[in-house]
């Protein structure tokens, strides 16, 4: 359940972070309600999957992930275009976080 728990975390951070951006500086009341239940629920379900992962590994995938997903809710939902060195460091994030799924020692609690 543990990946379960992140993937959700992240789906509703990004869903969060979205909205922060929808709220135009919270002066808009139902973007503003989606930020703090979304954030709400990313950070209970972070907690849940830092009861088994290292907080190191989970905050990697959690940013790395929401990174890109972030990016591309940008892109399809307000039209930002993320320039040459943008995509490659979002493609150096995700390197890093493959890098610690594949190849790291950390273990599991």
């Amino acid at each position: 359940m543990t990946f379960v728990y992140l993937v959700l975390a992240i789906v509703a951070e990004v869903i969060a972070t979205s909205a922060l951006k929808a709220s135009m500086g919270f002066t808009r009341p139902l973007p503003s309600l989606v930020v703090v239940v979304g954030y709400g629920l990313a950070f209970y379900l972070l907690s849940l999957v830092l009861r088994t992962l290292p907080v190191g590994v989970a905050y990697a995938i959690w940013a790395g992930l929401g990174i890109v997903l972030v990016t591309l809710v940008g892109i399809v939902a307000f039209g930002e275009k993320p320039d040459l060195p943008a995509v490659v460091g979002i493609s150096l994030i995700v390197a890093g976080v493959v890098m610690l799924q594949v190849f790291s020692k950390m273990n599991v609690h």
